[in-house]
């Protein structure tokens, strides 16, 4: 049995639909800490079995001044542990507490200081402004309304300047409420403030760490296959399905068989790379399939780019299928479901989510799947993920390398998919990288990469005259993927990378550099 309870100490999170409300989960980790995002309208008996050591409600677009507004379950405030309320949590805490919330004539988005007035186990001690004699902290706002009047045996913390109440609490129940959020790194102090919640307030351990985590998943994996079962995974190369991989091996060994599938659409040198990281290094049982004709057949004259990703995603589900019926002794599918894919499924504690956007591997198994489920990730953001990867023996550069769509080159290759296009576009686009690691900007940006335009234009190669392809270059950087805005990268870099690329690439006339900001652009062009 495993000698630390990772579940044992947790936080629970009640989610108002703030845009910072996975980050703020992923600040309560980082911490040490287990915690689960759940929907505010979550009925008393979950939580009284989840059996948290904490409640934090979140922020929200919403206002607590209109009918109908959320509302957390009255048993948060009876359960008889700490609560903490982050601006609108804040705000629903004043008002179903018995204090007042009302709009504000001065919105407060952005930076702003807060005056500490008086002593608070969050922040005694913490100071953002050594020239004053009295404490101020840094911190994010985002709010439209304010708290006007405290609920009874409630104290003011702290106020700014046009916040009379930017921090409230009743020491003796242990509640608190903040008009900032301490989630964001703007918020200085916002990472402590955190820390002293579920340490010293809730009373929590830091046993949620990447050694504790590897070794509950190993334990709860051989508890769950047996002794005898095996077990299929399709090995991609990408962090969710490698790390998935390393823990399984770690827990059955050779029961576990892995296919990887080469559907053309692959990086430079990328199926030889997972090959030898997975089967040589790791050792672990990888069956190879070369599906290359296969996929390009099916791609043959298609245009559409949705058109185009379903006949992607048909074949490779065909072809995992057609191995996996070759397996006769496998019982379980392996999946690299991570927690942010449960949530955005709307398949989360309660169901209630908003759906963000459907995921390949919550929700779309066959209903007569006669495969058991193994998910080892599922509790797991991604930043969780690649710090497991770290710790089992990963390298940096694979962990951290920019996000890859599923189909692959599939979606960089815009209009009809050839063989040709491919190989030219694998070519360029291993110089554009390459160059970012030189020049030390490869971590820089969120995500870089070259796409494909079926577009021929005139170049002068030695004394001649060509009609070859254009490509493009983008980069990007982004906190959430959400929005993002163009790489501003060096002109003298984006002129070595073009001259590259068209000396290099035999095909290429023509490089051209993508400025257009997310939104109007998307990230990917297709």
């Amino acid at each position: 049995m495993s000698t630390v309870n990772i579940h044992k100490d947790k936080i629970l999170i009640l989610d108002f639909g703030s845009q910072y409300t996975q980050l703020l989960a992923r600040r309560v980790r980082e911490a040490g800490v287990y915690c689960e995002l759940w929907a505010y309208d979550v009925n008393e008996d979950d939580i009284k079995a989840f059996a948290p050591k904490g409640i934090i409600l979140s922020g929200s677009p919403e206002s607590t001044t209109q009918a109908g507004s959320p509302r957390a379950p009255d048993y948060v405030f009876h359960a008889g542990v700490p609560v903490l309320g982050i601006c609108y949590g804040m705000q629903t805490m004043a008002v179903q507490l018995g204090g007042a919330v009302s709009g504000s004539d001065k919105r407060e988005y952005g930076y702003a200081q807060v005056n500490v007035l008086s002593k608070s186990p969050l922040i005694d001690a913490l100071n953002d402004d050594e020239t004053s004699t009295e404490p101020k902290l840094d911190v994010w706002m985002s709010h439209g309304d304010k708290v006007t009047q405290l609920p009874k045996d409630f104290e003011i913390v702290a106020k700014t300047d046009s916040c009379s109440f930017a921090m409230m609490q009743n020491v003796d129940r242990h509640f608190y409420g903040l008009q900032f959020h301490p989630e964001v790194t703007h918020s200085k102090q916002g990472f402590v403030i955190i820390e002293r919640f579920v340490h010293e307030i809730c009373g929590c351990q830091s046993s949620w760490t990447p050694e504790n985590i590897i070794e509950d998943a190993v334990l709860k994996l051989k508890k769950q296959i047996g002794e005898t079962d095996e077990v299929i995974l399709g090995l991609s190369g990408g962090v969710d399905s490698s790390v998935t991989a390393l823990l399984l091996h770690r827990a059955i060994g050779s029961r576990l068989t892995c296919v990887f599938i080469d559907h053309g659409l692959l990086r430079l040198n990328e199926a030889e790379q997972v090959m030898e990281m997975f089967g040589q290094k790791f050792g672990l049982n990888i069956i190879h399939v070369n599906a290359e004709t296969r996929f390009l057949d099916a791609l043959k004259g298609e245009v559409d780019p949705e058109a185009k990703r379903k006949i992607i995603g048909r074949e490779f589900v065909a072809v995992f299928d057609e191995e996996a019926a070759k397996q006769n002794q496998v019982k379980w599918l392996a999946q690299g479901t991570i927690y942010p894919d449960i949530i955005e499924s709307a398949a989360a504690k309660t169901g209630k989510a908003h759906l963000i956007k459907s995921h390949h591997n919550v929700g779309g198994l066959p209903e007569d799947m006669k495969l058991g489920l193994v998910e080892p990730l599922k509790e797991l953001f991604k930043d969780e993920v690649r710090k497991l990867g770290l710790t089992l023996g990963l390298p940096y550069d694979m962990l951290y390398r920019h996000p890859f769509p599923g189909p692959g080159l599939g979606v960089r290759v815009l209009g009809e998919i050839k063989k040709s296009y491919c190989d030219i576009l694998r070519k360029a686009d291993a110089i554009f990288i390459e160059e970012l690691y030189n020049a030390s900007l490869y971590h820089q940006v969120s995500q870089a990469f070259t796409v494909f335009l079926p577009v021929r234009s005139v170049g002068v190669m030695g004394d001649g005259r060509r009609y070859d392809w254009v490509v493009s270059l983008r980069a990007v950087e982004t906190i959430d993927f959400m929005t993002a805005r163009w790489a501003h990268l060096p002109y003298d870099f984006l002129g070595k990378v073009s001259n590259r690329i068209i000396n290099e690439v035999e095909g290429i006339s023509r490089v051209v550099y993508d400025i257009s900001g997310k939104p109007p652009a998307t990230i990917e062009w297709e």
